[in-house]
């Protein structure tokens, strides 16, 4: 089997290795280039888009914010798993909150506005504080605003405007404002759908951001009633969207109910922790569905949490000698902000996972891990 990923990032370089075993070889489509690239070695180039369709089998994406023009090329072959349509909804947040309607999934208050005049209306109709967030192209908190203030709106309208007017996507912008929901924690599901529409799911992962980016995400499968029901926001997602591939969910917990926040239609951060802490990890049986091969068990095997390396290129050598501690690093130059790699820690059990976590962060460099060292301590 030949996979082709739309996308040579770190999540197409880690479903690569995850298919070794397998016999499967995986290309990826840099959008930056235009070429097909080893995602293990990206200065090798096998050709263009039309050649790596040619080549695979099946063909998948690691992002969401992919052309319209490389989705209907490869969607038009037959081969594209998820369908354009499912990607094209985890990359709009008009389409994604339309589909949560749809399914009568549930999830924050909001209104879609793409004018000053419905900007105006729709802070007439919500109930302060807001978070706006656009439409396309926002991601790690990036394309998002907080008013919680109604003298803070205009300065944020013109701020919005300069954002949509400098949007080079070449589809039509807009913004969604969604009421701010107290929430108790954030946690993720990840679950993955066959093309028989068989579907297993991970356990319900705890998230941790900093600065709108995740950094630390704990796997300790003890939630039973909030995993039935993120299983069945799940199922109805991805049934919906006769889905195929790995598919995240992000939830606000609040008490004992789940609201979506958004959903991913790809592998995901906060399932990096299944490298070392599940039966399948996520990246082989995002690979096993693509290409229609049975999947694998999404069971817990220990509790484990996974902590994002971010803007830095070292960590120190003496982590190594935690036990069960697994650092995977993406092959990227150093920028600020830039996710390089990340750890994952496991234990026997949750006290022993908890002990381990605690020595880990007390030994990464608080400037480069800043808010993980408050965080761990507190579980």
């Amino acid at each position: 089997m030949k996979v082709l990923v739309l996308g040579a990032g770190q999540l197409a370089r880690m479903m690569a290795l995850a298919s070794k075993p397998l016999n499967i070889e995986v290309r990826a489509f840099d959008v930056g280039s235009n070429q097909v690239v080893d995602p293990l070695s990206t200065s090798v180039v096998y050709g263009d888009l039309s050649s790596g369709i040619e080549f695979a089998d099946a063909i998948t994406a690691e992002f969401e914010h992919i052309s319209h023009d490389v989705l209907a090329q490869c969607q038009a072959s037959g081969k594209l798993f998820p369908s354009s349509q499912a990607i094209k909804t985890g990359g709009d947040r008009r389409l994604e909150k339309a589909l949560l309607e749809e399914t009568s999934v549930a999830n924050a208050t909001h209104k879609v506005v793409a004018s000053k005049a419905e900007f105006d209306q729709a802070l007439s109709s919500l109930t302060l504080p807001l978070i706006l967030k656009s439409a396309l192209a926002g991601y790690d908190g990036k394309g998002q605003w907080r008013l919680k203030d109604k003298s803070q709106a205009e300065a944020i309208w013109q701020d919005i405007e300069a954002f949509i007017a400098g949007d080079k996507s070449g589809q039509a912008q807009a913004v969604v404002i969604e009421q701010m929901v107290p929430f108790d924690r954030e946690v993720s599901m990840v679950g993955v759908r066959s093309p028989n529409g068989e579907t297993c799911a991970y356990p319900l992962t705890e998230n941790h951001h900093t600065n709108g980016v995740l950094s630390v995400s704990l796997a300790l499968d003890e939630h039973q009633t909030l995993q039935q029901q993120a299983s069945a926001a799940f199922d109805k997602i991805a049934n919906a969207l006769d889905y195929v591939g790995v598919l995240a969910i992000e939830f606000f917990q609040v008490g004992d109910s789940l609201l979506v926040n958004e959903i991913a239609p790809r592998v995901h951060n906060s399932g990096h922790w299944t490298q070392q802490g599940a039966d399948t990890c996520q990246f082989e049986n995002h690979i096993r569905a693509v290409c229609q091969l049975p999947l694998g068990s999404a069971s817990l095997v220990r509790p484990t949490a996974m902590i994002n390396i971010l803007g830095t290129d070292t960590v120190p050598n003496s982590i190594l000698a935690i036990p069960s501690v697994t650092v995977h690093w993406y092959g990227k130059s150093k920028r600020a902000g830039r996710k390089m790699g990340h750890i994952n820690v496991c234990g026997q059990d949750k006290n022993e996972l908890f002990s381990r976590l605690k020595q880990l962060a007390q030994q990464l460099p608080a400037q480069d891990f800043p808010e993980v060292a408050d965080y761990v301590n507190q579980l």
